[in-house]
């Protein structure tokens, strides 16, 4: 696609670019499918002299990574190091991380952070006028840059800047149905288009997976709706293992109903957290780490409180009060602001009810540490992919930081490899099948609709996948997926329109939902141990011996299949 003269682009202009899409197949150097952090990245990292363009089901900045509040790591004290938190970063994640991935992410983090803020990102300033750090949970310095408690929303637009300033192309409302796989070699994309109706086949070189995480998977979660874990759904179908699925991370405090994130950096700031009782019950499962123990471990002690009757109406509270009016307003507006339009309360005055949600997903696509998969071709980044930096426990502000290290990563090697490939006549075979896939979609006729099967899909995982797992609540969970599924299969499209058909794409995100949670559920029940986000209270031990390897789950004709690889181990045996 040659770049549009002149002007930088604004959205509308390359809305008008849509139009000329539509009409004739591409060929990209690279397409990128999601348009978070990693995303625009990638497209960033690519080199300027090839065609890279990006797809995405919504507007650049309303993608998921705009919510992230609390912040993104990187060794810059100067007591602190990169080894220091790739410690932190395998110690936290209960030594299933592959420690190669997390040094190259930990030892790269410094000069990322200082790259974002000379592309503009305005990071939170100390009294030195350094960029400001707080401390996260697991963490043994405060090595979290923010910026307020918007640091998501912060980075995003800046890179959404860079996005139009090298005039990358954009196809905005974009939703991917399927890959293009030849002779074990991606080569492209079925997608349809929201804002015009219609499928098209996207020819690339090479293919970037980064869409995000699949918390909608869960009946209450802190993602958006638009979380449907569809990049690892493409990747599963088309031939590419998922790695680690059963460990999903519950954070501890979101607000009760909503599931809406109130970030970590209240904790970080100095947040308590109280039971009904009056006391930071926190001293009696982590009494060193306190508030800022790991994710797993909070949301285990708050899971624990709540069961014994300590909890307030199934919450506990997190205290603010004490950090005072300026201080909240300085570096806790957001919160501020939710707490006050969602909860009804200012927690200036008055504590928050908090309790664990449905967060973070440190399964994926399952890449080596340069993101590439085992398509040829096909490359993942961010929460969509399994690198395996968070083992089975993510710390907080390393999410962000995956996104911009391994997305920069994606971009350089997946022009390296575009540079070799030969264009080729693309067979129309993934074409055909995905057009009749949404013809009998439109066609079908009947009384069960895709929210349906999506609200009882989520309080399934929620009932039976939730902070304690046992044999007999994930059996229930397969049983119960399995109907679902086949239920799925004759669900009806009441919208027969082309023209932002939203209830059809319900429909396919709907099958990028159900092979997800399978995926989820029948890792979780062949793993025969307690570790990090997966807590099994039949087997409650973790279990070095037999279960200190990745889970890889496969699909076949005849269903799913578990095959299982040791962890890369450099520097720091288990412990």
């Amino acid at each position: 696609m040659q770049a549009i003269q002149g002007e930088i682009p604004t959205p509308c202009r390359l809305t008008e670019r849509k139009d000329s899409i539509r009409q004739t197949v591409k060929l990209h150097d690279i397409l990128i499918i999601g348009a978070g952090l990693a995303g625009m990245r990638a497209a960033v990292a690519a080199p300027p002299d090839l065609d890279v363009a990006v797809m995405s089901k919504v507007h650049p900045v309303r993608s998921h990574s705009v919510a992230a509040q609390g912040g993104i790591n990187a060794a810059l004290g100067e007591n602190d190091s990169w080894e220091a938190h790739a410690f932190d970063t395998t110690k936290g994640g209960l030594y299933l991380g592959d420690q190669d991935a997390i040094e190259a992410m930990c030892r790269e983090a410094p000069d990322d952070i200082l790259e974002l803020e000379r592309l503009g990102v305005i990071f939170s300033r100390d009294e030195q006028g350094h960029i400001a750090q707080r401390p996260f949970g697991g963490a043994g310095f405060p090595r979290t840059c923010y910026a307020a408690d918007r640091t998501g929303h912060a980075i995003l637009h800046a890179m959404y800047e860079q996005l139009l300033k090298r005039r990358i192309a954009v196809y905005e409302e974009w939703y991917v149905t399927a890959l293009i796989v030849e002779d074990g070699v991606c080569r492209g994309v079925v997608a349809w288009d929201l804002i015009h109706g219609g499928l098209h086949a996207i020819g690339a070189k090479a293919v970037i997976l980064a869409t995000g995480g699949s918390g909608r998977v869960f009946l209450t979660s802190t993602n958006a709706v638009i979380n449907t874990g569809d990049g690892m759904a493409l990747a599963y179908r088309a031939g590419a293992p998922l790695a680690d699925m059963e460990f999903v991370q519950f954070h501890p405090t979101t607000l009760k109903g909503t599931g809406i994130l109130i970030t970590e950096g209240a904790r970080g700031e100095g947040g308590y957290l109280l039971n009904t009782l009056g006391e930071r019950f926190m001293k009696a499962y982590a009494p060193q780490q306190m508030e800022l123990a790991t994710r797993s471990t909070v949301s285990l002690a708050i899971g624990q409180e709540i069961l014994e009757g300590r909890g307030v109406d199934g919450c506990v509270l997190l205290d603010l009060r004490h950090l005072g009016r300026q201080r909240i307003l300085e570096r806790l507006p957001q919160i501020r602001q939710l707490a006050i339009e969602f909860a009804g309360l200012d927690p200036i005055e008055t504590p928050i009810p908090v309790r664990p949600g449905a967060h973070y997903q440190m399964g994926g696509v399952r890449t080596n540490q340069w993101t590439e998969t085992g398509i040829a071709g096909l490359y993942a980044a961010g929460e969509c992919a399994c690198v395996s930096v968070h083992g089975a426990n993510r710390l907080g502000g390393n999410s962000l930081l995956e996104t911009i290290v391994f997305g920069r990563r994606a971009g350089i090697r997946a022009g390296e490899y575009a540079r070799t490939v030969t264009p080729q006549a693309r067979r129309n075979d993934q074409f055909t099948a995905e057009q009749a896939r949404v013809q009998r979609l439109l066609a079908q006729d009947g009384s069960v609709r895709p929210w349906q099967i999506r609200e009882e899909l989520g309080q399934t995982m929620s009932l039976n996948l939730g902070l304690v797992r046992t044999h007999e609540s994930m059996s229930a969970a397969i049983s119960a997926i399995t109907a679902l599924t086949h239920r799925a299969a004759s669900i009806t499209v009441q919208d027969k329109g082309r023209v932002f058909n939203t209830d059809l794409v319900q429909a396919l995100e709907l099958q990028s939902l159900l092979d997800v949670g399978e995926s989820i559920v029948v890792s979780a029940l062949a793993r025969q141990e307690s570790r990090g986000a997966h807590y099994r209270s039949d087997f409650p031990v973790r279990d070095d011996q037999h279960w200190l390897r990745h889970s890889l789950i496969h699909r076949t004709p005849e269903g799913t299949a578990l095959t299982y690889e040791p962890v890369t181990i450099t520097r720091f045996p288990p412990a």
